[in-house]
């Protein structure tokens, strides 16, 4: 039976790792394709984790094993009954914090079979420690098994399923295999079934043969997994908001979770789990030098090293903790109690990111918070010290903090890095005290968002459901900047001139492609209403002509907010344009423009650095040009770092029979760029060429062509490991 059981508990996981990432993708356009969506999804994960892991620690108690088993086996087929998963997109109102609707959502599309799956590892280990035949061997080789078929699960949607397969298959083809995983689990259940002789349930006295955990052991579960469980969350955040919230980025953090899981379970030397405890504080203080330092002049970090500096130092994380979790795992008699506690914990900590830390926070702090747990958790990684020392842990903090504190504070207004170099080298100097290095970190870390905020100026932060936004200002004073994370949303020069002031720049400027589209544009010259997906500070406001409508399609009412703020940006007070801003998705807002009402669209929104996805898709092009009037232009903006966004725009219009052009602008004067001119690169489509006007016959224009390579992009199948610029 070791074989049935090992496979049960190994499909069962690899369906509750491959639904994960596809609820999340199915549930992102109808949020927007905010980068939170993925963190909600990931806290409701973890708390249905933990209902399942009640419910197999509550069914194990029963006394007589045949209701253990005929319950079990109404459970599990009442998912069966809801299968397929529905697919289709449904509209969701318009607000700031859309994490409630988010969280029904989830539980009315996934929670029963999530619900399963969630419960099968426990009590399937419970079950198989108890059957005869079974006595000595250890129920946590299952766990193992369990996490191997998370980790194939989760690797195989976004590498295999999601570039081959369309959300609607993807459904169907994962109601199949939980038909199969019904039929093993039913094998199991019969096995526990006819095995009358063993104690499947937990007697009082196999409990009092044991050492019973205390208190003291349980706080230390939860606190050991609730550390890994917040970096997870706030890692995937970072890379979200800086690439896009797709499951191809998802799975990476949670990929290195899993892994770290199956690698402390599985027995490793003792050096190994040692060799991550030394790891960790060096990685954690080159982290925090880089958040120091990334602001300072000289050429910026490619994103691909900061990324790979983040997931090691979260995977280093994740070792420690979780190493301590397996040494620490109790006898076999307390199997389905230590799931509920390191369940409890990875709950706590998914929902201190998800919903208590965008209350508490104006910045991603919970990250370097975590982080500073994580090493004062960690084990002794240098020997034990005399126990004299071991009250000096707060006075050494203490002492390095109000050090750091006078040589940082002292120099903030200077380029000069050696108080920054002193200060994380006499942190370091605490490292063999994992909780006085770990309290000095988080001094350090706060030293290093006050200097972020005074060399960069920052006047005002904020965050929300969407992310953090940020307004600042330069040394001269001349111009405002809005951000999203590291991404720049906009910008405005400060000037008593409305020439000056009003003047569009970054992506914006007039002799860029955007401003060639205003000012050559044939059907813009009986100045017909404009939309403009994404509102960002309001620049493209400034192209507004007397008479006009532009409108704006923007998700987040906080950029609303700044954007009418008249101390930081003015472009939608100055338009000559009558301008208004419609919140929510532009895809379910457009639906309510009248037909064929636009004569120009400008698709200008951002999710990290790239589009959407779902603003990009057949379905997408298809309610553009519902809207657009004859002889209409829809532009997009195409400019991303990471992403090769020209080739899915070529196959879309390549589908509808559309014109197309695309350039590219990096051609920047001296004088333009001094002005603040950026590189960026713009996409126009068009029902006929002749709608272009003179931009078809512009040398700088080139014609997109398909891609054969890359697939189309529909709202039920979008891939972007296909256009992925991997040097970056």
């Amino acid at each position: 039976m070791t074989a049935i059981f090992t496979l049960t508990v190994f499909l069962s996981a690899a369906l509750l790792f491959l639904l994960e990432p596809m609820i999340g993708k199915l549930l992102l356009p109808t949020f927007g394709g905010a980068p939170g969506v993925w963190n909600v999804c990931l806290a409701f994960y973890q708390a249905v984790l933990l209902a399942g892991y009640c419910y197999a620690h509550w069914l194990t108690r029963l006394s007589q094993t045949r209701w253990q088993v005929l319950i079990h086996l109404a459970v599990i087929c009442l998912p069966w009954l809801a299968l397929p998963l529905d697919t289709q997109l449904q509209p969701t109102p318009p607000g700031s914090n859309p994490t409630w609707p988010l969280v029904v959502r989830l539980a009315t599309t996934a929670g029963l079979p999530l619900f399963v799956l969630a419960s099968t590892s426990p009590l399937l280990g419970q079950w198989f420690a108890a059957l005869r035949g079974q006595a000595g061997t250890d129920p946590y080789s299952l766990y193992a098994a369990s996490n191997a078929g998370s980790m194939l699960g989760l690797l195989s949607y976004p590498f295999f399923i999601e570039p081959r397969l369309s959300i609607p298959t993807q459904a169907f083809s994962w109601a199949y295999a939980y038909t199969v995983l019904l039929v093993l689990l039913a094998i199991c259940s019969l096995a526990a079934w006819g095995d009358r002789s063993a104690a499947i349930h937990t007697s009082s006295n196999s409990i009092a043969a044991a050492e019973k955990p205390s208190g003291f052991v349980k706080l230390r579960w939860v606190a050991l997994a609730f550390v890994p469980s917040s970096l997870l969350l706030s890692v995937t955040a970072f890379l979200s908001s800086d690439v896009s919230p797709v499951p191809f980025i998802w799975v990476v953090p949670l990929a290195l979770y899993l892994l770290s899981f199956i690698l402390v379970f599985s027995r490793l030397p003792r050096w190994t789990l040692r060799l991550f405890a030394v790891a960790l504080p060096v990685l954690v203080l080159i982290q925090a030098y880089q958040a120091f330092t990334w602001f300072f002049p000289g050429p910026p970090q490619p994103m691909r090293r900061t990324a790979m500096l983040h997931l090691a130092t979260f995977f280093s994380a994740a070792m420690v903790c979780h190493g301590e979790l397996a040494r620490q795992r109790p006898p076999p008699a307390f199997l389905t109690s230590y799931f509920f506690w390191l369940s409890f914990g990875g709950v706590a900590g998914g929902c201190f990111n998800a919903l208590l830390a965008p209350l508490l926070f104006n910045s991603l702090a919970e990250y370097p918070l975590a982080l500073s747990v994580a090493c004062a958790l960690s084990p002794m990684a240098f020997g034990r010290l005399p126990w004299v020392w071991k009250w000096l842990d707060a006075a050494g903090a203490a002492t390095v903090a109000f050090v750091a504190w006078l040589l940082v504070s002292a120099h903030l207004h200077d380029s000069s890095r050696w108080p920054i170099v002193v200060s994380a080298g006499i942190t370091a100097a605490l490292a063999a005290r994992p909780v006085a290095f770990g309290l000095a970190l988080v001094v350090l870390f706060a030293l290093a968002g006050r200097y972020d905020d005074t060399m960069q100026y920052v006047l005002f932060r904020e965050r929300d459901f969407y992310g953090t936004l940020k307004v600042q200002t330069d040394k001269k004073q001349d111009c405002y900047y809005l951000s999203h994370g590291r991404i720049l949303h906009g910008q405005q020069r400060r000037s008593d001139d409305p020439a000056v002031r009003d003047k569009p720049l970054a992506y914006f400027y007039p002799t860029g492609p955007i401003g060639q589209v205003f000012a050559a544009m044939p059907v813009l010259k009986t100045k017909p209403p404009v939309a403009i997906v994404g509102l960002g500070v309001g620049t493209l406001a400034s192209y507004g002509q007397p008479g006009q409508e532009f409108v704006f399609y923007e998700l987040d009412p906080a950029v609303e907010r700044l954007a009418r703020d008249d101390r930081y940006f003015t472009f939608l007070r100055d338009s000559a344009a009558n301008c208004r801003v419609v919140l929510g998705d532009a895809r379910l807002s457009l639906r309510d423009a009248p037909d064929g009402h636009y004569g120009l669209i400008v698709i200008d929104a951002f999710s990290g650095d790239g589009v959407p996805v779902h603003l990009l898709t057949y379905e997408a092009m298809e309610l553009y040009l519902k809207k657009l009037a004859p002889h209409g232009v829809v532009v997009f903006q195409l400019s991303n770092t990471f992403l090769d966004l020209s080739a899915v725009l070529g196959n879309l219009v390549h589908a509808h029979s559309l014109a197309v052009f695309n350039r590219y602008d990096s051609d920047i004067t001296a004088e333009e760029r001094d002005e603040g001119k950026m590189i960026s690169q713009w996409g126009i489509v068009a029902r006929e060429e002749n709608d272009f006007g003179e931009l078809a016959h512009n040398n700088g224009w080139l014609r997109l062509i398909r891609v054969k390579k890359v697939s189309l992009w529909t709202d039920h199948y979008t891939s972007l490991w296909p256009i992925a610029n991997w040097r970056q």
